[in-house]
């Protein structure tokens, strides 16, 4: 193998498929990253065998040859390189790699190409989904997915082709967030699929501001989801089992319904928060409509008997009844971080029921979240 491309194409590239190389395996191939040629480019590939990304650069390829190499130590190399030309030479005998760039040059010892897992390619055919509509709303939906492997099925996010509708549901025991959005054009058998969360966070990262549709396919008998992007696939197993009835955990009533400002309430929560953290998180939310003496309003509060209480009123609009609830005040962070409204409804029933958060004036999101005991 010999080739040359760009120092910032290659760091560039490395940086993409570097979130897929295993950190725990007993295989030492999978913590490497595959450098091979492919026509007139060079493919980086690298793979934990949940999560395995492909991705090309341009390069002048003089020999045709595959090497895979120690993910970490070519990575700094390559950051440590000036932005020239990497020149890059296999010495087949001794399975090193030479690359030189400008007035450096190292020599790295990999493992055989042949000993790395296949990463399969994206098909031309498949269901095209707009780039931006998906990424916001796994920006809205994966941050719910559950982070203990207790329960694996609720370490992925649902997502349903249904038509030109496309739907993501994540839940983890104590919130669920759905979203939804439309499709290009309609898919010709609804079809569902649950992702793990973290491939999906990847794939939003990868996308960044992209702006050309992802292509999802489903190679045949294998259990994964392919995502093709310009110059780029990821590959993700799928997770199997049946995902909860979200539609079911939705409160179709509520008795109270409170309108307010969502940077106001963020910014209420997140000083809760500094207290609430001491607390297991827990922070009351009341809730008091218009009376004779004061408009409606809504006191978001915490208390800590090691650290000391918070307390921020704000405005409100409230219709309904006064109710008092306690909440987990660290997902009511992140859920209002993830909405984009000026305002945000919150809509209670009782201090023993789930809420309801919506963005006003956006009927593609809704956000559960199950209430904490209330101790007076």
């Amino acid at each position: 193998m010999k080739l040359t491309c760009l120092q910032e194409n290659l760091s560039r590239g490395l940086n993409i498929v570097g979130k897929a190389v295993s950190t725990r395996s007993t295989l030492p191939v999978l913590g490497n990253v595959l450098l091979a040629t492919d026509q007139s480019r060079l493919k980086l590939a690298a793979t934990n065998l949940e999560l395995g990304i492909n991705c090309w650069i341009g390069a002048r390829i003089e020999e045709k040859g595959a090497i895979t190499l120690p993910a970490r130590t070519l990575v700094d190399m390559v950051n440590a390189f000036t932005a020239e030309k990497v020149s890059m030479e296999l010495n087949v005998r001794s399975k090193s790699l030479r690359l030189t760039c400008g007035r450096s040059e190292a020599n790295i010892k990999g493992i055989d190409a042949e000993e790395f897992p296949l990463i399969p390619e994206s098909e031309p055919d498949g269901v095209e989904i707009p780039s931006g509509a998906f990424g916001e709303m796994i920006t809205k939906t994966a941050f719910a997915a559950a982070t203990d492997e207790s329960r694996p099925i609720l370490t992925g996010v649902l997502v349903k082709f249904d038509g030109e509708r496309v739907t993501m549901a994540a839940a983890d025991g104590f919130r669920l967030s759905v979203a939804y959005s439309r499709l290009g054009s309609p898919v010709d058998e609804p079809f569902t699929l649950i992702i793990p969360a973290n491939s999906l966070k990847e794939l939003n990262r990868i996308c960044g501001d992209q702006e050309q549709p992802i292509r999802l396919t489903l190679p045949a008998g294998r259990g994964q989801v392919i995502f093709a992007i310009k110059d780029v696939d990821l590959v993700s197993q799928l997770i199997d089992g049946a995902f909860p009835d979200y539609d079911q955990i939705i409160p179709t009533s509520h008795a109270t319904r409170t309108v307010v400002a969502t940077s106001e309430m963020l910014a209420a929560c997140k000083a809760a928060d500094i207290i609430a953290r001491e607390a297991a998180h827990t922070a009351r939310i009341r809730i008091l409509p218009d009376d004779e003496l004061t408009p409606g309003h809504m006191v978001v509060a915490a208390m800590s008997a090691e650290t000391g209480d918070n307390e921020t009123e704000i405005d409100a609009l409230v219709d309904g009844d006064p109710v008092e609830v306690a909440f987990n005040v660290r997902y009511l962070n992140e859920v209002l971080s993830v909405i984009e409204t000026p305002q945000v409804a919150v809509e209670t029933v009782s201090e023993s029921n789930p809420g309801v958060i919506r963005p006003v004036g956006d009927d593609d999101f809704v956000h559960v979240i199950m209430p904490m005991h209330l101790g007076r």
